[in-house]
């Protein structure tokens, strides 16, 4: 692990001073002189490369953040809704989500550019080398075609008084998507099998992206009145078929997915990000046991979790109701549990790092369940703070913290997937974070062999099914869907229930808000955010200041109210940046910004 580090390192090193020494030395055009001594043999090649991989974004909160703009997660802060959803969003003057990837663009150009004139790498070298920048490439034009719908094509590195970029003139869709296309495909046929070694890119790396690409701009293009949505569908489920084909297995354990100090020997995980004490951390963990962990569940997101017998909580004889938290989180799927933290009450003076159980049996429910879900430096109840401080209740309402301040939450649904205790120092986390898993593989494999009219029962059995499987859910059988009232009536019931399979397995990991807006779906989002059903007087005290709907003493909370709605169809893409257009008039605003 920290070989790779220190690897991952020195790339960035080179890549620096590719940018840095022939501005001081100023003897040959910029980055030649340097460019020369880097790329001299295959070693310093890869090297080089690991800079590539600081794109993935880990657990930054990047995923959360994107989550709130969506129907299933709401910003837990007072006054803190999403500018997509309210209608805030302007045509900024620069934005990171532009310019971002055209940066990387150019460090992978400056890469690509190197190998021919590299003598001493073989063939196969040169291919995979080539495969590992293609892959790169390829990543970041899908980032700029899935927020702008165009982008620049930029061959070769950009030098001094090069106007490629500032005024080229964008490709279109079907052009950026056709090249990325050939990227993975050439990728997928010349990178090394296994890759630089242990969690570097390597052939499933590349499919697994290939999947990715394939669904997001196939379902595009179908729901969007685009043409070709089949050939990327095709291109998602071939690639899928593959994956599907290396027999990888899927861990027993989800929770452990997220929540591990090592993932190295988890074959699910394809890809990840490793992170070291006092090398690379992060605060991704601590923010739920601390003060600053903002983001919440809404109902809408719970209500997707299925029952124990596979139904849904409508259709099922094992939900005992909403009303109170004991009875709505009973007899569920057990991400629910891994997702947020189940109820329970203990006995804790504060501030103490002791606890004994109440006198009332149902507080100790859960408690008892999760010591058998979990271990302690995981999700054991109950749960604690950063430094040890004992939570004495879930849900933990801000309104209503009972002297604690920490591990609140708005709606009573606390986000907490990507938490632990195994480094109990605040802001100093070290759980690795998967980027590509067999668990989303799977439910896009499913979802693509369906939009191409192929799924059928066998193929349930070998994707959806699994997902269920290790979250304690009886199989999904296609001849018997259970009822949903709260299905869109313009989805298929079995599309209905890959999309809820999709949204549980990846829940927080920062796709629905692509999902929803690649399915032209976004309407699901601006209706109301609900939290808990509560009771004044029962659940929280009498005057406390928790907003219900409709202003009532009992029902669901209601903190955001409702968004001006519908949503703009404008919105579905991403403004071009003022500047961008004023340097460039061969760039296009898109429509209606």
């Amino acid at each position: 692990m920290k070989k790779r580090i220190i690897l991952y390192t020195l790339g960035l090193c080179l890549s620096g001073s590719i940018l840095s020494c022939s501005n001081l030395l100023d003897l040959e055009p910029e980055g030649s002189l340097t460019e020369n001594s880097t790329f001299s043999n295959y070693n310093n090649f890869i090297s080089y490369a690991w800079q590539f991989y600081g794109t993935f974004p880990g657990y930054n909160g990047s995923a959360p953040n994107a989550e709130v703009n969506g129907d299933l997660f709401a910003n837990a802060n007072a006054n803190a809704t999403s500018d997509w959803l309210w209608q805030r969003v302007v045509v900024p003057s620069k934005s990171s989500d532009y310019s971002d990837p055209f940066t990387q663009i150019r460090s992978i150009n400056i890469l690509l550019d190197n190998i021919d004139q590299a003598t001493n790498l073989t063939e196969v070298e040169k291919k995979h080398i080539r495969s590992i920048g293609y892959f790169f490439k390829a990543y970041q034009y899908m980032d700029l075609l899935n927020k702008y719908g165009t982008a620049i094509w930029v061959e070769h590195a950009i030098n001094d008084g090069d106007k490629e970029v500032l005024y080229g003139t964008p490709s279109t869709r079907d052009e950026l998507a056709t090249k990325i296309e050939g990227l993975l495909n050439y990728a997928s046929e010349n990178i090394k099998v296994n890759g630089d070694g242990p969690n570097t890119i390597n052939k499933n790396v590349v499919l697994a992206l290939t999947v990715r690409f394939g669904l997001r701009e196939g379902t595009w293009r179908k729901y969007h009145q685009l043409a070709q949505a089949d050939k990327y569908l095709r291109l998602s489920a071939e690639a899928g078929a593959k994956l599907m084909g290396a027999n990888i297995p899927l861990f027993n354990d989800y929770d452990q997915l997220f929540n591990s100090e090592s993932l190295a020997q988890v074959p699910e995980v394809l890809l990840y990000k490793q992170y070291e004490q006092n090398q690379i951390m992060h605060s991704l963990a601590s923010l739920a046991r601390n003060s600053a962990g903002r983001w919440d569940l809404t109902k809408a997101a719970v209500d997707l979790y299925l029952m124990k017998d596979g139904q849904t909580r409508w259709s099922s004889p094992q939900f005992d109701g909403d009303k109170n938290p004991y009875d709505e989180f009973r007899n569920r799927d057990r991400r629910l549990y891994f997702t947020i933290p189940p109820p329970y009450k203990v006995e804790a003076k504060h501030p103490t790092y002791t606890w004994t159980h109440t006198a009332d049996v149902k507080d100790r429910e859960y408690i008892d369940l999760m010591a058998q879900l979990s271990v302690d430096k995981r999700k054991m109840l109950p749960w604690m703070n950063w430094e040890g401080l004992i939570l004495k209740q879930e849900p933990h309402f801000v309104d209503n913290n009972l002297g604690q301040p920490f591990s609140v939450s708005f709606t009573g649904y606390r986000f907490y997937k990507f938490s632990n205790k195994i480094q109990r120092i605040q802001n100093q986390d070290i759980n690795d974070a998967p980027i590509f898993r067999m668990g989303e593989v799977l439910i896009s494999y499913a979802e693509a062999k369906y939009e191409l009219g192929e799924l059928d029962q066998s193929l349930v059995d070998k994707t959806i099914n699994p997902l269920r499987a290790r979250g304690g859910v009886a199989p999904l059988q296609l001849g018997s869907i259970p009822v949903d009232p709260t299905r869109d009536a313009n989805v298929a019931p079995a599309l209905w229930e890959i999309r809820r399979e999709r949204a549980v397995e990846l829940m927080g990991e920062g796709f629905r808000f692509d999902d929803l807006r690649r399915w032209k779906k976004m309407d699901y989002a601006v209706a109301l955010k609900r939290g808990r059903y509560i009771t004044k007087g029962v659940d929280v005290p009498a005057n406390a200041p928790i907003p219900i709907e409709n202003n009532q003493s009992q029902g669901y909370i209601s903190y955001e109210g409702k968004t001006p709605g519908p949503f703009l169809p404008h919105y579905y893409l991403y403004p071009i940046p003022a500047a961008e257009l004023v340097l460039n008039t061969n760039l296009k605003q898109n429509p209606d910004w």
